[in-house]
């Protein structure tokens, strides 16, 4: 799938968030490295800690669904009306970005994050998470 695919399939999970609390709506759409897309959407709760993040919930989708390899995610979100520009970038949170970790490469894991189709920006997940630790860490 093309990085607009991707976009893409992050607005449509964004429509499956539940975020009565705070009305920040997020959706990702995780691309697996068999080339299938895994998406996810926040599910807040009202005893805060349990809230899931849109990122962890595609991740927690995929793996319960057998993969474990994953190249890129597309995140969008923000408070904003649910037309295609959002009002920000919601970048993953730090424990998004270390259960991303656990399982790609952080070097060659694309990180995007968008407003809309045409405002987007890209990183690698070592750029944001640098200094990582992973499981190669443990052997």
């Amino acid at each position: 799938m093309d990085r607009n695919g991707l976009i893409k399939a992050a607005f449509e999970a964004r429509k499956n968030a539940y975020a009565p609390y705070s009305n920040f709506k997020v959706g990702a759409a995780l691309l697996c490295d068999d080339g299938s897309v895994v998406k996810g959407a926040n599910i807040e709760n009202a005893s805060y800690g349990a809230t899931i993040c849109a990122e962890r919930s595609a991740v927690c989708s995929a793996v319960s669904s057998g993969k474990r390899s994953f190249s890129a995610i597309a995140v969008v979100g923000g408070d904003a009306s649910e037309t295609d520009l959002l009002g920000g970038y919601a970048m993953p949170c730090g424990i998004c970005r270390q259960v991303l970790r656990e399982f790609s490469d952080p070097d060659a894991f694309t990180v995007i994050v968008a407003r809309s189709l045409t405002d987007s920006r890209e990183y690698t997940l070592s750029a944001i998470l640098p200094e990582s630790f992973g499981p190669d860490n443990l052997k």
